[in-house]
């Protein structure tokens, strides 16, 4: 008999833990794979507009934004774009 992964639904509070462990990396060595292209490599390799209010991301090999970081009215947010897959490794 074949042992089967258990599924439960939660709220997103059960997030916390592998969110912390994902966020805890050192950012610029982070994976990050364009849904435009397919390239991938470390964030420290992507190509990024920077001004006071924002940092767009941009996919080295197409362009395509990967994402936006927003810092507006003492809050800090950020807008997914063609970030296929973030990864620590």
């Amino acid at each position: 008999m074949r042992a089967e992964n258990a599924t439960s639904t939660v709220d997103g509070n059960a997030l916390a833990g592998m969110m912390d462990d994902l966020l805890a990396s050192e950012i610029t060595v982070m994976t990050a794979v364009c849904g435009g292209c397919g390239a991938a490599g470390p964030l420290a390799e992507t190509v990024v507009e920077l001004d006071d209010t924002a940092a767009i991301v941009r996919c080295r090999s197409c362009t395509h934004t990967l994402f936006t970081v927003l810092r507006e009215a003492g809050r800090t947010r950020v807008v997914i774009g063609m970030l296929r897959e973030l990864s620590d490794s």
